[in-house]
């Protein structure tokens, strides 16, 4: 059975409500029932039918060029769906129940198998199938996901279950619907298939069985390993970075916004282009590769690689636009100041509560990716007097933020580092907030021209226990701590602000 696998797109007859049109007839000569190894792997190939004979060796003889022997029981095996009550809870999140299962026989005889009418037993299966997938069925925009998270040596379990957390939250943010959740643990990934071969027959198992149409990994994947476990899965596979720049994608409201998507997918999807099979080159030699022309590989690769130059020469007239948008600024001494930190933090929320303006805020990752400049009054510490400064409003940060949107977004990332100062803002109600600090300031370190002078302000004060806020305070006590949202705080962060402005530009 294992060794007889079928792609899933190449059966008679696909799709997650049908049957394979396939029946399966095999002997064994051990007297055992069959193995669960043998029935999930009906199950991965969604067999009609699954018939095992039991041989008796004792009653063996040769008779022409083959062996007979007497039959000492018989097994039929079929799908079924669950019912109702268990599928809605595997949908809400309970792992280990499946929305279809498998029956196995008792013992039965050859005439019993005879009288079996298979093509009513089909129909009434697919019936079945068919009025559970109806009554199931997620609307059809959305993706049905499969989340697989592999931990490695290098990482805790603390650190493995926070990268499980957010990329549920960004296939969420993108539009999916996640149905269940497959940990592996290994010393580091496999290179063909990221979790091993064994794991991604299980993998294959849990998509047949709840219908899911997308498999998400919490790790970047080479394109070798991303064509491998679609050949062997049977549906579309993709890692963190493809989420997060979809997101991307959908965030994007200026032509500078989606310049710098569209720069970034495509410089992450041309390596991608490799690795489709011999089938997309005719280059190599041999006989037939000879000669002018060129395949569809290399066609796409040039056209790609022509579009980014052009992309890129784009990106730098707006870098050079920006820089001299920053010089107006400079000469007439209005000093800035950039609001980063990890995504979903409340830039936009505070940006919006300090001054008044109507940026979109959510509750999700990257609600905003265009930065948001607008102007702040508060006052000077020397004089008293009131001054006025520019609040610059920055995409926000994730950890391990993908090499191609870094490239991407320098245009946008030089309003960090060509800032007076930054106000770095810590949600302190996300239970990885130690982890986000570390992965802001990784990321601040990493830019080209070090940035000004940082103040430290944790949000959301307002959603956290008095001992939730007394660790932070004593971890961090020069920090400040606010509730944007309910406007906790703020008349402080304003004067703490004026301190900044003075230090800075001084």
């Amino acid at each position: 059975m294992n060794q007889t696998k079928i792609p899933p797109q190449e059966l008679p007859r696909y799709g997650a409500e049908r049957l394979s049109g396939i029946r399966c007839l095999s002997t064994q000569i051990k007297q055992e029932t069959p193995k669960e190894s043998t029935l999930t792997a009906m199950a991965i190939q969604r067999l009609d039918a699954l018939v095992m004979i039991n041989i008796d060796e004792s009653g063996f003889e040769r008779r022409g060029g083959g062996v007979t022997g007497y039959v000492k029981a018989v097994y039929l095996a079929h799908l079924m769906p669950t019912p109702e009550l268990e599928l809605e809870k595997n949908l809400s999140g309970t792992e280990g129940i499946l929305p279809f299962s498998w029956y196995l026989s008792e013992p039965m005889t050859l005439e019993s198998l005879a009288n079996q009418d298979f093509e009513e037993l089909v129909d009434n299966l697919e019936s079945e199938f068919s009025r559970e997938f109806v009554a199931q069925e997620v609307d059809s925009r959305l993706d049905r996901v499969l989340v697989v998270g592999l931990m490695t040596d290098g990482s805790t379990l603390q650190t493995f279950e926070d990268s499980l957390a957010e990329i549920t939250r960004l296939v969420d943010t993108a539009g999916g619907v996640v149905l269940q959740t497959v940990r592996q643990k290994r010393s580091r990934p496999h290179p063909q298939t990221v979790v091993g071969e064994g794991k991604v027959a299980e993998i294959a198992l849990t998509a047949q069985t709840l219908g899911a149409n997308l498999l998400v990994f919490n790790l970047d994947l080479s394109p070798g390993q991303v064509r491998n476990l679609e050949q062997q899965v049977g549906i579309r596979v993709v890692d963190r970075t493809e989420v997060i720049l979809d997101i991307f994608a959908q965030r994007a409201q200026s032509r500078a916004g989606k310049l710098q998507v569209e720069l970034a997918q495509l410089a992450y999807m041309l390596p991608r282009l490799t690795g489709r099979g011999q089938a997309m080159s005719r280059l190599g030699g041999g006989i037939g590769t000879r000669g002018p022309g060129e395949t569809k590989l290399e066609t796409e690769r040039r056209a790609i690689s022509s579009r980014i130059a052009r992309l890129q020469k784009e990106v730098d007239q707006l870098q050079s636009h920006r820089s001299r948008l920053r010089q107006r600024r400079q000469h007439q001494e209005v000093p800035t100041i950039a609001l980063v930190g990890y995504t979903n933090a409340g830039k936009s929320t505070l940006l919006n509560t300090l001054t008044n303006a109507e940026v979109y805020t959510a509750d999700q990752l990257f609600a905003t990716l265009d930065p948001t400049t607008r102007r702040l009054v508060i006052p000077d510490p020397l004089t008293d007097e009131l001054q006025e400064i520019l609040v610059t409003d920055t995409v926000g940060f994730i950890h391990q933020l993908p090499p191609a949107l870094v490239n991407s977004f320098r245009a946008t990332l030089e309003e960090v580092t060509e800032a007076d100062g930054l106000i770095h803002l810590v949600d302190l109600s996300h239970p990885a907030w130690q982890s986000h600090i570390r992965s802001v300031m990784k990321i601040l370190a990493e830019m080209p021209t070090a940035p000004g002078p940082i103040l430290l302000v944790f949000n959301k004060i307002d959603q956290v226990s008095a001992e939730h806020l007394l660790v932070a305070r004593e971890e961090f006590p020069q920090a400040f701590y606010i509730s944007a949202s309910q406007r906790l705080g703020l008349e402080t962060l304003r004067q703490k602000l004026g301190q900044l402005v003075h230090y800075a530009i001084n």
